[in-house]
């Protein structure tokens, strides 16, 4: 009796899915298999496919109830609706085993184009359960917010009319879900990341160990406790080359170079964190240096430890790099948290330095550079109303992984110069700006860059600088345009689904060699002696200082 009724209730639950909606989520099924930006592990790709899966069951509900609404309900014999059941069972039989057998080759394919070892491709069977488990689950969840709504409008149409009690049905419950969501983020997952968070920043690193030498924040002679650093602004403190080592690489005389850094322990307020720096370089003579650079850090404060070492190493050591954390949260969760705390610190310091080099006489002040990856990227340009505020403020800036979101990164692509992509804009004909994958792109056909320069370093299958919500229902630039070399010439923009494929290759996109996705390693080496342009530097030394930062950790 029990099996009987299981198996009624199977039988309705199947029957109550809408022809219209079941075709739609087959065709978005075999978009959701396409490749993208990134290889994909099989669980990532599940849920893009889960996700799609409902998307287009959403739409192609939306699309009959449209059709009836406009007056056209046909009643089709039984038997004609058995024949297009069948057909779309034997459609669906067909298409899925061979795109999931596609979707498998696609991704070797990417991986293979990013540099990535190559998986088992059985692995990719398991997607499409773990994909229907998605889509029930998103199903379930809009078919219960249309009973409540239902149930809402029942309710109200005692005392209003029904299509207005419909509509305060569905705002009211959407505003109670979204205050719900926000009110489960922010309280739970949020505060329980930052005290996980604040927690592990206790900690330190294998085989960092505190500096003794005085021209780094941490040490014996320092303002700032070794403890207060945090655990990334200990590691960055303490990494580093040497004197010696510059020397060795460069073949040139060198110093010691500065590294100055506040940690959110020492203090959350952000001006005075970075008032803290500026005596970190008062003390360490860091204003001296030849170069102060400003780095804005990531939401934890790191900073990529082989563009800090190429800036030393170019520099000749002659330099002192000046950074903060405002943060305990890593960069996905400290964007959805707070996005104002890392354009706040990113002005803040740049501020607080810019006025202490500006106290001093003008021959005696040093070169100013910027540089943030990533939050940092975006932190640090905050300081700017935009380009010619950052050429007339600064000796140069260096902008690596920037996210689409940053304002003035997309004020610059937006006003490119006609006919070049948006994957690398071309700005004023390169005179001051220039968008960079590699270091060979900055040569830019061998056109004039006047001084400051203002590089942006970003990849073209890096998901952070190319995600956006429009990507929704609009087609970007950067797929209409011939792609990156390291995309597969497959990769097309479907609506809805290349918004999801793109939000899941974030996940991973810093665990790809350097070149991909969101990995930024030895070509800053080619950046920076770009942007400082040393006396007497040739393309032999950048080539030393790229073997040398090749061979560095990333952070």
């Amino acid at each position: 009796m029990a099996t009987t009724s299981h198996a009624a209730r199977l039988r309705g639950f199947a029957r109550s899915f809408h022809p219209a909606g079941l075709t739609l989520a087959l065709l978005f099924f075999v978009w959701s298999m396409t490749p993208s930006l990134l290889p994909r592990a099989w669980f990532l790709q599940a849920v893009a496919t889960g996700i799609s899966l409902a998307t287009g069951y959403g739409l192609g509900c939306l699309v009959a109830w449209i059709v009836r609404l406009c007056g056209f309900s046909p009643r089709l014999p039984d038997r004609v609706r058995r024949a297009g059941w069948w057909a779309l069972a034997v459609l669906t039989a067909v298409t899925v085993p061979t795109f999931l057998v596609l979707g498998s080759w696609w991704q070797q394919i990417t991986r293979d184009l990013a540099g990535v070892e190559r998986v088992d491709r059985a692995d990719y069977l398991l997607i499409l359960p773990l994909a229907v488990v998605v889509a029930i689950a998103i199903l379930a969840a809009a078919r219960a917010f249309r009973r409540g709504a239902a149930a809402l409008t029942r309710l109200g149409s005692r005392f209003v009319p029904v299509r207005v009690a419909r509509l305060l049905a569905v705002v009211l419950l959407g505003v109670l879900a979204s205050v719900s969501i926000n009110g489960v983020l922010h309280r739970g997952i949020i505060s329980t990341a930052d005290r996980s968070a604040a927690t592990a920043d206790q900690g330190t690193a294998e085989g960092v160990v505190q500096p003794s030498m005085p021209e780094r924040s941490g040490s014996p002679a320092s303002f700032q406790a070794w403890e207060s650093l945090g655990r990334e602004g200990r590691t960055f403190v303490a990494g580093g080359p040497s004197a010696g080592q510059i020397a060795e690489v460069t073949g040139r005389q060198a110093v010691t170079p500065i590294r100055v850094y506040a940690g959110h322990q020492a203090t959350t307020d952000i001006e005075e964190a970075a008032a803290l720096v500026v005596d970190e370089l008062e003390r360490t003579g860091g204003l001296d240096r030849e170069v102060v650079a400003v780095a804005t850090t990531t939401g934890r404060g790191w900073v990529n430890a082989r563009v800090a070492a190429a800036l030393e190493y170019t520099a000749g050591g002659d330099s002192a790099i000046a950074a903060m954390q405002y943060s305990f949260l890593p960069s996905p969760l400290s964007f959805l948290a707070d996005r104002e705390s890392p354009q706040v610190a990113g002005r803040a310091l740049f501020e607080a330095v810019e006025r202490a080099i500006n106290e001093r006489p003008a021959s005696d002040r040093p070169k100013l550079v910027v540089f943030g990856e990533s939050l940092g990227s975006f932190g640090g340009q905050a300081a700017f109303s935009g380009a010619p505020d950052m050429t007339a403020r600064t000796d140069g800036a260096l902008w690596v992984g920037t996210p689409n979101f940053s304002p003035q990164w997309a004020h610059i692509t937006a006003h490119r110069d006609p006919g070049s992509p948006e994957r690398l804009p071309v700005i004023d004909h390169g005179e001051h700006v220039r968008f960079a994958a590699s270091g060979a792109d900055l040569d830019l056909g061998g056109a004039p860059w006047s001084t400051p320069r203002v590089v942006y370093w970003q990849h073209a299958s890096d998901p952070i600088t190319w995600w956006s919500p429009s990507l929704v229902l609009q087609r970007p630039d950067w797929l209409r345009e011939p792609l990156g070399p390291d995309l597969d010439p497959g990769v097309r923009w479907i609506p809805f689904v290349t918004f999801w494929q793109v939000t899941l290759d974030m996940v991973f996109s810093a665990d790809v060699p350097a070149g991909h996705g969101h990995t930024f390693g030895p070509d800053a080496a080619q950046m920076w002696a770009a942007i400082l342009n040393p006396e007497g530097w040739t393309e032999a030394d950048t080539s030393r200082v790229h073997t040398t930062v090749a061979a560095l950790a990333t952070g």
